[in-house]
């Protein structure tokens, strides 16, 4: 069998070997520097064509940027999506372990800390939010009716908990009067289920990170954890790698059962001899499977 931390290695560094992509076009969404989304206009289409949101991963940490994934937003837009890449503000401090890509593989306390409370769900709510008329100036062909939310990892468990932020506790900030206008969610790899994620210590030590510390974990996780929101009603599929080794099945498994204890059906399609980057490499078949799940929610 393989060596799995080979494999691991071989598979991120495939991915992150693609030149960065720059988008037609920035558009900010708030005063700070990372209050920006990069729009990818779709390539050979002229008619209107679904927008698909793409939130990054990279385990909530400031090291790991949308830039890592605009070879991705390129490969979608080549397959005539029209494309918003949403950079959001995420935890700072030390600098990132030798060879800790943007799967966050760093041991429990090395590399920057994990996202920022509650920044990091503030810039994501606002981004989503200023969206409809963002993408209206910068990517007219997009059609908001057909908005799919994506991410990889910890953009993963972004894009679920943008589409439950309707189902969030009373008295949230973040809390919508009704379900976002989305065709679904296409969660890569997500770190979608928090206790099963700690149990894991998934990218060391992120989730409570995340949530500011084990002082605020507990009352933090209702408004956090996709897992606990739920049922959303929204079309919501998982795609995960079998080999994954960053975010491991079991955290996808976990959600999938809650959503269906919650009376919810979460589709979820597992790649065999897959890891966590494929998800992302364009040049990896996993990416094409990627497109078409998209697909099959946005047209």
């Amino acid at each position: 069998m393989p060596d799995p931390a080979a494999r691991d290695a071989a598979e991120e560094a495939s991915a992150l070997s693609h030149p960065a992509v720059d988008p037609d076009s920035t558009a900010s969404y708030g005063p700070h520097p990372d209050q920006v989304v990069d729009f990818h206009a779709p390539r050979g289409r002229h008619d209107r064509v679904p927008l698909v949101v793409v939130l990054h991963g990279g385990a909530w940490r400031a090291t790991y940027d949308r830039r890592h994934v605009s070879p991705f937003a390129d490969f979608l837009a080549r397959r005539g999506f029209a494309v918003a890449s949403v950079e959001y503000r995420r935890g700072g401090g030390l600098p990132a372990p030798r060879g800790a890509g943007p799967g966050g593989t760093g041991g429990r306390g090395a590399g920057p800390v994990a996202g920022r409370w509650p920044e990091t769900f503030d810039d994501v709510a606002a981004a989503l939010d200023a969206l409809p008329a963002l993408a209206a100036a910068h990517v007219p062909q997009a059609d908001p009716r057909r908005t799919v939310v994506t991410g990889h990892s910890a953009g993963g468990h972004l894009a679920l908990w943008a589409a439950a932020r309707h189902v969030l506790p009373a008295g949230s900030p973040w809390r919508l009067p009704e379900p976002p206008e989305l065709r679904g969610v296409v969660a890569l790899a997500p770190i979608a289920h928090f206790a099963r994620a700690v149990e894991l210590d998934v990218c060391g030590g992120a989730v409570t990170q995340l949530l500011g510390g084990d002082a605020h974990a507990k009352e933090r996780t209702a408004a956090a954890d996709p897992a606990l929101l739920l049922p959303t009603g929204i079309a919501t599929t998982v795609v995960q790698g079998r080999e994954d080794t960053v975010v491991p099945l079991p955290v996808a498994e976990a959600y999938a059962d809650a959503a269906e204890r919650a009376g919810e059906l979460v589709g979820l399609t597992v790649l065999d001899d897959v890891g966590h980057f494929p998800l992302i490499d364009p040049a990896a078949d996993a990416c094409a499977v990627v497109a078409e799940e998209i697909a099959q929610l946005a047209w």
